[in-house]
């Protein structure tokens, strides 16, 4: 019987050469072929075959899930239970078997490419520079998505400098006493969802905005209104976020840069050998938000920009991975943080330390740091490309991002 591997790499090749509805060869799991054509209807996570391990492996796996998603059937397989999976990844880092892979949404974006009569737009993660090699810039990875039949590539920075400039301004008018504080950042569904499963109370304490992500999506909606959006990025859960019922009109689809690497590599594109198309111009602050610490830097620096007289001091602390982000919910929980702008990330390095991305973290984090130090704003009110987008999608100042009751909110 076909791997699930094979069965996979069969029916790419068959997407990218043929127009005709998929028919793998040869002896395969249902199943496996049910989750590559339809993964809506599955859970983020998905069990390739019966559980081999001892009972007692088997009792230390549903300890590892922090938000109460894995369960087991009559023969002692772990089950997902879709509801509650948020797609973290711990149950498939401890799963000895190597049993658990994340979902693969590849098979319906390329037939979505194939079919789709609308534009299709790639939306690219600010921890993609360095990802497919030093030599591949964003000019030329944009070429490398328009060669697979995306209608462009916007890069997510830019989206992450409005909302910037919206926790700045939220940030100012929040403040009041030393008591008051923020809990963000809004990029990183891991730490949204561990606070609104195990710290419920602490919820109204989340500035009310949509993740980079979502906002590019509705961006390129409100712009184009029959588009599709895809993102592509080093994180699985963002493929649970984009299915959250109060932004699950944003995004369409969402690829992690192994997915998006495989179907480059399927039809021989590689993209340092792309000619270049510059478009996007997101300023150092939106670039910074793939790596901890991050957020909290780009708005202490837009506040500076937009406050110059009064130099806001943003106290902020950092959640660098789950288990410090626990700690620190629960300091808070506790009354022993006096921090009033607490950013919190899962992946241990921020986004850079993504499941999926193809390279180490460290070397993620200097390509981020480089890219960042190479922009020619600072922040994003600096930054004219910011201004010009906001006006076209009806914001007259940055101030009037504060009105929005839309585009860039989450409710809760």
């Amino acid at each position: 019987m076909k791997t699930f591997r094979e069965l996979y790499e069969e029916l790419l090749l068959q997407v990218l050469q043929t127009d005709q509805p998929l028919l793998p060869t040869g002896d395969f799991d249902p199943y496996h072929l049910d989750c590559l054509l339809n993964p809506d209807r599955q859970a983020p996570v998905w069990r390739l075959k019966n559980c081999d391990c001892t009972e007692e492996k088997r009792t230390t796996c549903g300890q590892v899930c922090d938000f109460g998603a894995l369960d087991y059937d009559e023969s002692g397989n772990v089950v997902i239970i879709k509801e509650r999976c948020v797609a973290c990844n711990a149950c498939i880092d401890h799963c000895i078997e190597k049993n658990l892979i994340g979902r693969v949404d590849v098979l319906p974006v390329l037939d979505l490419l194939r079919t789709s009569e609308t534009p299709v737009y790639a939306m690219i993660a600010p921890a993609f520079i360095s990802q497919f090699s030093d030599q591949v810039t964003p000019g030329k990875l944009r070429t490398a998505f328009k060669r697979l039949g995306f209608a462009g590539m916007i890069e997510v920075a830019l989206t992450a400098d409005i909302l910037t400039l919206k926790e700045a301004f939220e940030f100012d008018h929040f403040i009041h006493t030393d008591e008051d504080y923020l809990l963000t950042s809004c990029c990183c569904p891991l730490w949204i969802a561990l606070i609104r499963t195990s710290y419920s109370h602490l919820v109204s304490h989340i500035p009310p905005s949509t993740s980079p992500m979502a906002a590019c999506g509705r961006i390129i909606k409100k712009l184009y209104p029959a588009a599709k959006t895809v993102f592509i990025g080093p994180c699985i859960a963002k493929k649970s976020e984009a299915r959250m019922p109060d932004i699950s009109d944003a995004v369409d689809h969402v690829l992690t840069f192994q997915e998006i690497w495989d179907v480059f590599q399927a039809v021989n594109i590689n993209p340092a050998e792309c000619e270049e198309d510059l478009r996007d111009h997101a300023s150092a602050a939106g670039r910074k938000y793939a790596r901890v610490k991050g957020v909290s830097e780009a708005v202490q620096a837009t506040l500076n920009r937009i406050r110059p007289d009064r130099m806001i001091p943003l106290r902020a602390e950092q959640g660098d991975g789950m288990v410090s982000c626990k700690e620190l919910l629960r300091k808070i929980a506790s009354g022993e943080i006096k921090a009033n702008y607490i950013e919190g990330m899962g992946c241990i390095g921020g986004c850079v330390g993504g499941p999926k991305s193809l390279i180490d973290r460290e070397t993620a984090r200097i390509g981020v740091e480089r890219y960042s130090g190479d922009a020619t704003y600072l922040t994003p009110i600096d930054n004219p490309y910011v201004i010009e987008l906001m006006h076209l999608l009806g914001f007259d100042t940055p101030e009037s991002l504060l009105e929005d009751g839309n585009m860039f909110v989450r409710h809760f």
